[in-house]
């Protein structure tokens, strides 16, 4: 049973930078799609980034591009991800989440209902 734990949020001003990490536990770290999702109150979740551990090919949604950066530490069994340029917007629950063993990401990365293991989340808020 893999476990997911989240941590790094907090709360900047915009413009500002958090790192977020995502510890694995119970299983490797190889041989997962391990993503970043995340969520405000009354929205739906969504995928913010992804890593497929494996070969450390990583996609991102287009309104972080250019802005996050998706990393991991197969040695910590850690994923991260790099936050730069924060915005207002990008104020949410941030949950870590993994497939099963050696399903690749793919093109449907930001299918929440793909995954099966989730982490508690870390909030993070970005004051204007």
């Amino acid at each position: 049973q893999l476990q997911l734990e989240e941590s790094g949020g907090g709360s900047v001003q915009a413009g500002g930078s958090l790192r977020l990490s995502c510890v694995l536990s119970g299983s490797t770290i190889v041989g997962h799609c391990v993503s970043i999702f995340r969520q405000v109150p009354g929205k739906e979740r969504e995928g913010v980034a992804t890593i497929y551990t494996v070969d450390s090919a990583t996609n991102y949604a287009d309104f972080v591009k250019g802005r996050f950066t998706m990393s991991q530490d197969k040695a910590k069994n850690t994923i991260y991800l790099q936050m730069n340029g924060l915005l207002p917007d990008d104020t949410a629950m941030y949950y870590c989440a993994a497939r099963r063993g050696w399903e690749k990401c793919g093109g449907s990365w930001s299918r929440t209902g793909d995954y099966v293991y989730w982490g508690r989340g870390t909030q993070v808020t970005v004051s204007s």
